[in-house]
């Protein structure tokens, strides 16, 4: 059965959909840009909630996961350390081997296009992987 179709999917959507809702701050609205420059990059990717209240965006497997921290975004992008950041966008876990992430603080603007990019380069490592 397709993910997208199922009521997992529709579960994990509305649980996101809760949780932007919920913070009632700059990182909801900052969650809910990240989510719409994900799906822009990629159309075809899926909405789940793992590890007891995260946000997944997947595409042949995770890609990347948005948390809302007390005083940042966090965008941790499993396969990170694989990829290219050709516009510097990674400015967390940059020591290891597996992920690297991206964290924003309110004020913090992200540049859209190289987002839209870094996300293309994960769904191409994940599907070709």
């Amino acid at each position: 059965m397709a993910r997208d179709s199922s009521s997992e999917y529709v579960d994990a959507s509305a649980k996101i959909d809760l949780m932007i809702a919920e913070l009632g701050d700059w990182r909801g609205k900052m969650m809910a840009e990240i989510r719409r420059l994900i799906h822009e990059a990629d159309p075809e990717v899926v909405e789940e909630w793992k590890w007891m209240g995260s946000p997944v965006f997947a595409h042949g497997g995770n890609l990347v996961v948005v948390n809302a921290h007390k005083e940042k975004v966090k965008m941790t992008f499993a396969d990170g350390a694989q990829l290219v950041d050709r516009d510097g966008l990674f400015n967390a876990g940059l020591g290891g081997k597996k992920w690297r992430a991206i964290d924003l603080y309110e004020g913090d603007e992200l540049d859209e296009e190289a987002f839209k990019e870094l996300v293309r380069e994960a769904v191409c490592y994940k599907t070709n992987d």
